[in-house]
């Protein structure tokens, strides 16, 4: 073989070698995953992400609110690949869709600190947000006219909450609609005279948290189910995940992933 040949042969064997080094790296690298739906569920996604980034820095991971709503469509028609749902879901919402739960989250009634109403029933819960009770002084607190902030329409709080105290009756009409657990908490910090519910994850000094049938929200009553007002975490997938949606998933459940959800306090049932 003459040098000619032997330097033809060396380029391809480099060309070769480049394009199965280029190959593999685009074999490693992960596919895109999109996460949408519950804002409450948002912020503890997004802390999720940022930590499994951690260890495995080529994820490729957006995650997005639109309320529970969006998050079971979008994880039915397959335009996410992980829905975010902060109400249980059954199977008229989709036959396919296969539920991961993170645990348990409080639904907690919030008051600006100032209110010296510290404990309330779900009855009077109730006759608050139906416009039967409208003035603090009718539950023992000082005079002042009750008003209500509550969720939007496909909101998962809203809906548990509905489910949970309003039974049959309906939310008063002229209650103040706010789109995210953290506009119901600005609403409530703001107004000595406003009540909201908001996610037990995302509760802060701003807001006062409220007794419910002589039970304060923690981690211990809500995994206990003392603390009745609560509602699942939950990540949904069309059919049993796969790829890098199943590595993202089981990390989440793995007990590296717990322990996020417990600084997030997402609490695991006692049982």
């Amino acid at each position: 073989m003459n040098t000619k040949s032997k330097y033809i042969i060396g380029i391809i064997v480099i060309i070769v070698l480049i394009a199965g080094a280029v190959l593999a790296t685009g074999s490693a690298s992960s596919s895109h995953i999109d996460v949408v739906g519950s804002t409450s569920v948002q912020p503890v996604a997004e802390k999720l992400v940022e930590v499994y980034k951690e260890s495995h820095p080529d994820a490729d991971i957006t995650v997005q609110g639109g309320g529970s709503s969006v998050g079971i469509k979008n994880a039915n028609d397959g335009t996410a690949d992980i829905g975010m749902s902060s109400k249980d879901v059954d199977q008229s919402e989709g036959p396919n869709l296969v539920k991961h739960e993170l645990g348990q989250d409080g639904i907690v009634m919030a008051v600006n600190p100032s209110n010296s109403v510290s404990d309330l029933t779900t009855e009077q819960l109730q006759g608050i947000f139906s416009g039967e009770i409208t003035n603090w002084n009718e539950v023992g607190g000082a005079d002042g006219e009750i008003n209500v902030i509550t969720r939007e329409e496909g909101s998962g709080t809203l809906d548990a909450f509905e489910s949970i105290v309003m039974g049959d009756k309906e939310l008063k009409s002229d209650a103040v609609v706010q789109s995210s657990t953290e506009a119901v908490k600005q609403s409530v910090a703001q107004d000595p005279n406003a009540i909201g519910f908001v996610s037990y994850a995302h509760m802060s000094d701003d807001v006062k948290s409220l007794n419910v049938n002589g039970v304060a929200p923690s981690d211990a009553t809500i995994a206990d189910g003392t603390y009745e007002l609560q509602r699942p975490f939950l990540f949904l997938t069309n059919g049993e995940p796969t790829g890098d949606v199943k590595e993202f998933i089981d990390w989440v459940l793995s007990d590296e992933g717990s322990k996020v959800l417990a600084e997030e306090k997402i609490v695991k049932s006692a049982s």
